[in-house]
């Protein structure tokens, strides 16, 4: 229908937000809070700007708005780097904040050593909404830990500190061993890339596996690291001369839907299975068989985000055999049974 003038439009467009108000409306982004302090490590800081800022829905619109705030407005901060960063917004933006996140700084001193906070930190958290999902990179967990929030709770931090944040905080049950954490409202991870995979993580969370995979295709990233992965690898790259599990590995992720004994891949690399083992344990961090059944844990994912297979089919084509092995593996990893981690992260789910 045509229109003679702006009226005409703007009587139309008036019509179509009475006959649709929530049409009408603009949809409300999820604002990520980052508490940027002294001597903060610019990498870390910028890592929830670059993942949840990656984040579009289907029609290319933003998905999340991400705002640095300092502990008051118009701060100029001293950083790890050689450079200083202005902070323009102060604790005022926590009033609609739905996730806030620290990454790791060295100051206040006090809280490496005492494990106390300064007053005007302290204040900060006691202006976060109920409600509102806190997280933290590396060592931003002792700002959670010293305001009280990760008491009885599990967390991690940075395989160095772990040690000292235990005694700091004995009453936070730390681990150190994986790449984050996940306690629902709360969530912890370990140094520098494991913030990348925390954050790649909450995106899956929130608007599920298409989302994610997409912002990690775009940031040249993984998918998906299970949190529950070594951090810690005492050999991460072989020394040249030596012989590697890598083609092992290789075959085993073509022929996970077969059985699968560890002489199998022994016989890859030409070794015994004993010599085979403490190489591969040297290089990847944890058993063959435990690198084996994540593998088949992350398989039976893909699986059940992006096909319509059965439980079973999905079971066969993952190598568990059977549904109820399947449930058992993927229940014991995700916390989940398969049947509800479809439900909840089925491929192009958002919101």
């Amino acid at each position: 229908m045509p229109f003679d003038d702006d009226a005409d439009v703007d009587a139309h467009v008036g019509a179509q937000a009475d006959a649709n108000p929530a049409a009408a409306r603009p949809r409300r982004l999820h604002r990520v809070a980052v508490l940027a302090l002294p001597e903060v490590i610019p990498f870390e800081l910028g890592i929830p700007h670059r993942i949840f800022g990656r984040a579009n829905d289907a029609d290319g619109s933003p998905l999340y708005e991400v705002v640095t705030f300092g502990t008051r407005p118009g701060q100029l901060l001293r950083t790890q780097a050689d450079f200083q960063l202005y902070v323009e917004h102060g604790p005022e933006v926590l009033a609609e904040a739905d996730t806030v996140l620290v990454p790791a700084a060295y100051e206040p001193p006090r809280l490496y050593s005492e494990g106390l906070l300064p007053e005007e930190v302290a204040e900060v958290f006691r202006q976060v909404r109920p409600g509102t999902r806190l997280a933290s990179i590396c060592t931003g967990g002792y700002v959670l830990a010293a305001a009280g929030l990760l008491d009885g709770r599990p967390a991690t931090t940075h395989w160095h500190w772990a040690e000292h944040f235990q005694r700091l905080f004995p009453a936070v049950r730390v681990d150190p061993e994986v790449l984050y954490v996940d306690d629902g409202d709360v969530l912890t991870s370990a140094g520098v890339a494991a913030g990348i995979d925390l954050c790649v993580h909450m995106v899956r969370r929130d608007f599920g596996a298409a989302v994610a995979n997409d912002v990690a295709r775009r940031s040249v990233v993984p998918p998906h690291r299970d949190g529950g992965q070594s951090q810690y690898i005492r050999r991460p790259v072989p020394e040249p001369q030596l012989a590697t599990t890598t083609a092992a590995r290789a075959w085993a992720l073509g022929h996970l839907h077969e059985p699968i004994q560890l002489r199998d891949m022994a016989e890859q690399e030409s070794m015994s299975v004993r010599t085979f083992t403490r190489r591969f344990r040297e290089e990847v961090g944890v058993s063959p068989g435990q690198w084996l059944a994540q593998q088949r844990v992350e398989r039976a994912r893909h699986l059940l985000e992006s096909s319509d297979l059965s439980m079973e089919g999905v079971a066969r084509e993952a190598g568990f055999g059977t549904a109820q092995s399947m449930r058992g593996h993927v229940q014991g990893a995700l916390g989940v049974s398969p049947t509800v981690y479809r439900r909840t992260f089925r491929t192009g789910r958002v919101g």
